[in-house]
């Protein structure tokens, strides 16, 4: 490929395989320089639920109420999609905006979307052709939803499923800092062990010189 050089590159991504998804349902492309952030700022303004109250006023009115609701209408479902080294970015996207709003379910499908590379030789006039060269890359689509899905699909996870594993990940975090304090302990205990072990050695030394004094003195009296 010395002789050649990249002329283009051309995505084919595969079609959304969520059907049937109300026309006005966010897609999040996530990519592979994009930022967490800005895409979590844009997806929770779709999804999480915002009340416009002021202190000192009355609960609005059925007419009020209504107006809010209109003007304050949010997204039941939102899809995040991404290809190759995106994919990570767009699975943690996911997680964080299903642990922001309580609820949700999520329907998540993996699919291969095809890059063509076009490379052209560097000297036309050496005779050598175009190529072309396709690749496929891993894309996943994931689909939350206020509203229950179809469970039978493969992909479906229901909503707080996950609130359990986080709760036991953080008890063992905690746990291993107690753990670690009683493993410090130990060897503290462990070292004075050892200093009271070298004492009774030289106490033993100690009385080895006194019992052998007298079999010495004995000796020369015989």
């Amino acid at each position: 490929m010395e002789n050649y050089s990249k002329a283009r590159t051309v995505e084919h991504p595969p079609v959304c395989p969520f059907s049937g998804l109300p026309s006005d349902t966010p897609e999040v492309r996530v990519k592979d320089g994009s930022k967490i952030r800005n895409l979590l700022r844009f997806a929770l303004s779709r999804m999480e639920v915002k009340t416009n109250t002021v202190e000192g006023e009355g609960p609005p009115t059925v007419e009020e109420a209504g107006v809010e609701q209109q003007k304050e209408s949010q997204s039941r479902q939102i899809v995040f999609t991404a290809n190759g080294k995106g994919v990570s970015k767009a699975i943690t996207c996911a997680e964080i905006v299903k642990r922001r709003v309580k609820g949700l379910h999520q329907l998540t499908k993996l699919l291969y979307s095809t890059v063509e590379e076009v490379w052209e030789p560097l000297e036309p006039t050496a005779g050598l052709d175009s190529l072309t060269v396709s690749r496929n890359l891993p894309s996943i689509w994931i689909l939350l939803s206020t509203e229950p899905l179809d469970q039978g699909q493969p992909g479906y996870q229901a909503p707080g499923r996950y609130d359990s594993l986080w709760a036991q990940s953080g008890n063992r975090e905690e746990g291993g800092g107690a753990s670690g304090q009683r493993v410090g302990h130990r060897r503290k205990r462990g070292g004075g062990g050892g200093g009271g072990g070298g004492g009774s050695s030289r106490g033993k030394g100690a009385s080895n010189r006194q019992t052998g004094r007298p079999r010495e003195s004995s000796k020369g009296q015989s």
